[in-house]
C-alpha cells in the first residue's frame, strides 16, 4: 500500500503490512481492539460485517478457504468485523500466510492500493509511478479505483454499449404505449374537453392539464422504478457471486438515478403532447356531439 502523495516515498511504502490497511481505506472502520489483534495473528483475517451476518460468523469463529488458483487451503480465524459506507463484501487476510503454502506467490502481488492526500495529486502520482516501472519486467498501470472496478465489467464485452441499446429499445417501447395510451384516454374524454370550455376554460389550460397529468404519471412511476431498482441492487450486493458488480452498480444508482427521473418525466411529455394538443384544439360543438 502507498499512503503518501510524494512519488520519492513509494518505493518503501509498497506492500500488503495490515498496520497500513486502514491507513489507506479509510472508509473503513473496525474497532481499534481487533485491529491490534489481527495485526499479530498472521492467519487472522477481517471481514466486512454485513457478509459475517450473510454467513453468521462471529468473531474467534475459524475459516476455511480452498483455494483454485492458489493450490491452499487456509484456515483462518475471524479477528474482527468492519464496516463500510457501501459493504463490499469482503474478505480479507495476510498474503504472508499464502506465500508460506505457496512458493510460486511469494515476492509478487496482483495490485496494490495507493492512497494520495488530494484529488489534484492523482494524475501526477499515477504518472510517476508508472514511469518508474515503465522498463521493469512488469511494468504498472495506474488507475483509481472507480475505474479498477469498471474495468472487471469490461472483462465481459462492451456492457455500456450493450446496456444504452437495450435500455433505448426499452424507452421507445415504452414511449409508443404510453402515447397510444394517453390519446386513447384523451379521445375517450372529449366530451369532457368540450365540456371544460363551456366553463370557460382556455386552450392553454386544458392543454397543460393533460400534460401535466401525463408527466405527474410519468414521474411517480420513474421514482417508484428506481427505488425498486435500488431494493434490488442492495439484495444483489449479499449474492454469493457478482456482489461486487453490485456494490458497483449500487454507489452509481445515486448519478443514474435522476437521469431515470428524466427520461421518465420526458417520456410523460413526449406521450402525451400532440393528443393533448389536438384535444385543446377540439370545438365545443364538435366535442358534446363525440361518442367515445
Amino acid at each position: 500500500m502507498y499512503k503518501d502523495a510524494k512519488p520519492e516515498n513509494f518505493f518503501a511504502r509498497f506492500g500488503t503490512d495490515p498496520d497500513e490497511f486502514f491507513d489507506v481505506y479509510t472508509e473503513l472502520s473496525m474497532p481499534q481492539d481487533q485491529q491490534d489483534t489481527w495485526k499479530k495473528d498472521r492467519a487472522g483475517c477481517i471481514a466486512d460485517a454485513e457478509l459475517a451476518k450473510k454467513y453468521g460468523w462471529k468473531v474467534g469463529d475459524r475459516i476455511v478457504l480452498t483455494g483454485d488458483i492458489y493450490p491452499i487451503t487456509l484456515e483462518l480465524t475471524l479477528r474482527g468485523l468492519f464496516t463500510a459506507k457501501i459493504p463490499n463484501n469482503s474478505l480479507y487476510f495476510n498474503e504472508k500466510y499464502v506465500e508460506e503454502g505457496v512458493p510460486f506467490a511469494k515476492g509478487t502481488a496482483g495490485f496494490y492500493a495507493v492512497l494520495v492526500d488530494s484529488p489534484q495529486n492523482v494524475n501526477r502520482v499515477s504518472h510517476d509511478i508508472d514511469a518508474a516501472f515503465a522498463n521493469a519486467p512488469e511494468p504498472t498501470r495506474t488507475e483509481t479505483e472507480k475505474a479498477f472496478g469498471l474495468s472487471f465489467l469490461a472483462m465481459l464485452g462492451n456492457i455500456k454499449a450493450f446496456i444504452l441499446i437495450i435500455s433505448s429499445a426499452a424507452v421507445f417501447t415504452i414511449l409508443l404505449v404510453t402515447g397510444n395510451t394517453m390519446a386513447m384516454s384523451i379521445r375517450e374524454r372529449t366530451r369532457e374537453v368540450a365540456v371544460l370550455k363551456t366553463l370557460g376554460f382556455t386552450r392553454g389550460i386544458i392543454l397543460g392539464l393533460f400534460v401535466g397529468e401525463s408527466v405527474a404519471i410519468a414521474a411517480i412511476g420513474g421514482v417508484l422504478g428506481t427505488l425498486i431498482a435500488l431494493l434490488f441492487l442492495s439484495g444483489g450486493t449479499h449474492a454469493p457471486q457478482g456482489a461486487n458488480l453490485f456494490v458497483i452498480a449500487l454507489h452509481e444508482w445515486k448519478f443514474t438515478a435522476p437521469a431515470a427521473w428524466g427520461v421518465a418525466i420526458l417520456s410523460g411529455f413526449l406521450s402525451s403532447a400532440i393528443p393533448a394538443y389536438g384535444a385543446s384544439r377540439t370545438g365545443i360543438v364538435d366535442g358534446l356531439r363525440h361518442i367515445g
